[in-house]
């Protein structure tokens, strides 16, 4: 199978996914509901994918992740971050059933290793060794804390119904991760 005929069924897996969700739990949804509603069979699906969780961790990544990349690079982050928030938004459906997945497969740990991907991917570890006199503060650490700041910032936009639009959530998200707690406390811009 080539790499094109592959990606056409993980995103045919990936809608089927997403339309389940928006009126059944996720953890409720089996893998033959999935593949009924592709249209291929049960081997097909795990040819592709372990277990939905798998297949989430998928959608995040080529959905959320991904488009962000060409942006970010190119220095346009709140542009990047602006693209992700308006995806969740144009999908609140499924991502609000989603945010419901809790314990070992939670959309919470999904959404945070895949943010620590993408950061890690951004932060050179030969630069930070020789900015910080701090050796225990690693990339993979700085990652982590961002990762997970960050994931709790969105899972609470979802959580509370995506009342805030994604326009008046990122710039206040954006100064959470450009200024240190003083500066915020204080209120300092």
């Amino acid at each position: 199978m080539n790499q094109q005929s592959k990606n056409a069924i993980d995103t045919l897996l990936a809608e089927s996914l997403k339309e389940l969700a928006v009126t059944r739990p996720i953890d409720k949804i089996t893998i033959k509901e999935i593949t009924d509603k592709a249209g291929v069979i049960r081997p097909t699906f795990y040819n592709h994918f372990q277990d939905k969780y798998e297949l989430l961790e998928w959608i995040v990544r080529t959905e959320l992740m991904q488009p962000m990349i060409p942006l970010v690079s190119g220095g346009m982050i709140r542009e990047g971050v602006m693209l992700a928030l308006k995806k969740i938004s144009s999908e609140k459906g499924f991502y609000t059933q989603a945010v419901r997945l809790t314990g070992q497969n939670s959309f919470a740990d999904i959404l945070k290793l895949c943010i620590r991907e993408l950061l890690l991917h951004y932060l050179d570890s030969d630069a930070i060794g020789h900015k910080t006199i701090y050796p225990w503060l690693t990339p993979e650490r700085i990652a982590d804390f961002y990762a997970g700041a960050m994931a709790y910032v969105v899972m609470e936009w979802i959580q509370e119904g995506m009342k805030i639009p994604e326009n008046e959530l990122v710039d206040p998200f954006l100064y959470l991760f450009t200024h240190s707690v003083v500066e915020v406390i204080g209120g300092k811009k």
